[in-house]
């Protein structure tokens, strides 16, 4: 089925992109208290989606991401209908999780799903669009600046659609709260993805020993050509 190492680093990738975004879903539920500012535990896995974006873009180009990103999306549709499932049938008397447990936890990932799903398909759109302009105008050279460029614009979109959507509408956050949670959210996301900015060129050196240097620059070229 893979008959590429091609192949087989965009499963590698793409496994990493939808796990991260699945498991954001299931934990964001829950906020967390940093100094005086309140945001969602989802700031853990989310950065990775995004630098995985920046490198599916570099290697697959916008397609490789769009297609992922409609995957991953549908995935996300399909955790909420088995949550929703899995709500709706009762506990056991000996159950260790009890209903009313299960739907405190889960029953926020309902509206957070919701959100995401919006939010995520529109930051996608618009980092892919922003990747690639900045591409167009640097060539090959600042590798930091489309990725760490594109994720800083499409994670502020993304970051206030969800939060909006997940807690302000259903009335868990008044709108200061919301204002103040999505701003902090924001900037300890981008605050990630800054520090993690070594870890793009450490993966493009990694993908450069597995395909071959000359083979990376190819695709990396041909990628670029196709956009």
């Amino acid at each position: 089925m893979f008959n590429t190492r091609r192949d087989i680093l965009f499963m590698v990738l793409g496994g990493f992109f939808v796990t991260n975004a699945v498991v954001g879903e299931l934990i964001g539920g829950k906020l967390i208290q940093i100094g005086p500012f309140t945001m969602s535990i989802g700031i853990i896995p989310w950065p990775i989606v995004f630098l995985a974006t920046d490198i599916i873009n570099e290697y697959y180009g916008k397609k490789g991401v769009r297609r992922l990103s409609l995957l991953t999306a549908g995935l996300i549709t399909y955790t909420f209908i088995i949550l929703l499932a899995g709500m709706s049938v009762h506990a056991s008397r000996i159950s260790p999780v009890k209903d009313e447990q299960f739907h405190a936890v889960f029953g926020q990932s309902m509206w957070i799903i919701v959100g995401s799903i919006t939010a995520f398909l529109t930051s996608q759109l618009v980092d892919v669009l922003i990747f690639w302009l900045i591409r167009s105008r640097t060539g090959k050279k600042m590798i930091w600046l489309r990725s760490t460029g594109s994720t800083a614009i499409s994670q502020l979109i993304d970051t206030f659609v969800v939060t909006g959507i997940a807690f302000w509408l259903p009335g868990k956050l008044t709108f200061g709260d919301y204002i103040n949670t999505a701003f902090t959210g924001y900037s300890a996301k981008l605050i990630i993805a800054i520090a993690l900015t070594p870890l793009i060129y450490i993966g493009h050196a990694i993908i450069h020993s597995y395909l071959g240097k000359e083979q990376s620059a190819q695709i990396v070229e041909e990628t670029a050509k196709e956009q």
